[in-house]
């Protein structure tokens, strides 16, 4: 059988876009491999009607809405590969299957290497987080560190104090990330700098207490955000050809579509920002809006 979609990613995005085709009638192939980035964390915020919903409470509600649609299957496995055909494309699975579709829609997300700290992932999700957005209204009015070695450290300090003004920025040895006007900027607002490199964080239960440096000091913080690099999940690039940002997120147009003719992107694999739920949930019923558009026009020309 070769289906009409095949949508790589059962995230927000994937499973949005599976919805909107579901509903348009179109047969889709959804693959997942069951790693969702926000699998390490309590709850995510912001997306009406499930604010501080657990991840795998919101998987399990948008699966049992997905696939009451008899056109979508999904294959809870990984793809190992994706070439160009005839007739679409052919998808090879981790499981030695093989499946033939019209379109690809990628939405495979991103994956996040954390700071090289002794015992980070202990904290992170659970008293350090990433987004602001989504996890400063649990973390208001604490003590809270800021460790990023990145040029936007400056920005998130500044959106941070709209939660708690008691912030300290540890660059964990990369001064480089604060200029000197920004930390002027810091200092006349009382916001401490440690430019010390991390040697470990301490807690319990991934509760922060304390972030400890190399040189033998340590600060008292209950939580706080970090910078992790962010890497998509999936390149498929070198096989399909489409173009690709310096940091691997597939460039799309406003509506999802790739430089690929029947390629689309949603979600974190096309950089969607900022990385919340209900932006790629929106961008996989944009990308699935647009597939549609074009398998409408498509369609007309055999009638």
């Amino acid at each position: 059988m070769k289906y009409d979609v095949a949508i790589i990613g059962g995230g927000p995005a994937g499973l949005n876009a599976a919805l909107v085709l579901g509903r348009a009638r179109k047969t889709v192939a959804l693959f997942d491999n069951a790693r969702p980035r926000n699998r390490v964390t309590h709850a995510s915020h912001g997306f009406i009607t499930r604010d501080g919903v657990k991840p795998s409470e919101f998987r399990r509600i948008a699966y049992e809405e997905v696939l009451g649609y008899p056109t979508v299957k999904h294959w809870e496995i990984g793809v190992t590969d994706i070439r160009s055909s005839e007739e679409g494309f052919v998808i090879d699975t981790s499981a030695g299957e093989q499946v033939q579709a019209g379109k690809i829609i990628l939405a495979g997300g991103l994956r996040e290497e954390l700071p090289e700290i002794k015992d980070i992932r202990e904290f992170y999700g659970k008293s350090l987080f990433a987004c602001p957005f989504c996890d400063g209204w649990e973390l208001r009015d604490q003590a809270l560190v800021i460790i990023s070695d990145q040029p936007h450290a400056f920005h998130k300090v500044k959106l941070l104090q709209n939660w708690s003004r008691d912030c300290i920025v540890c660059t964990n040895g990369a001064a480089e990330a604060l200029n000197v006007e920004q930390r002027e900027q810091l200092a006349a607002r009382g916001i401490t700098v440690i430019d010390t490199p991390i040697s470990f964080l301490s807690g319990q239960n991934g509760m922060l207490e304390r972030v400890h440096f190399t040189d033998g000091t340590s600060i008292e913080r209950s939580g706080g955000f970090i910078d992790p690099a962010q890497i998509p999940n999936l390149d498929f690039s070198e096989a399909l050809g489409y173009d690709t940002m310096e940091n691997g997120a597939v460039i799309t147009n406003e509506m999802g579509k790739t430089t690929v003719e029947g390629v689309y992107a949603a979600g974190d694999a096309a950089y969607v920002m900022p990385s919340q739920l209900i932006y790629a949930a929106a961008s996989g019923s944009k990308a699935a809006m647009a597939v549609m558009a074009d398998l409408t026009e498509e369609n007309w020309k055999l009638l």
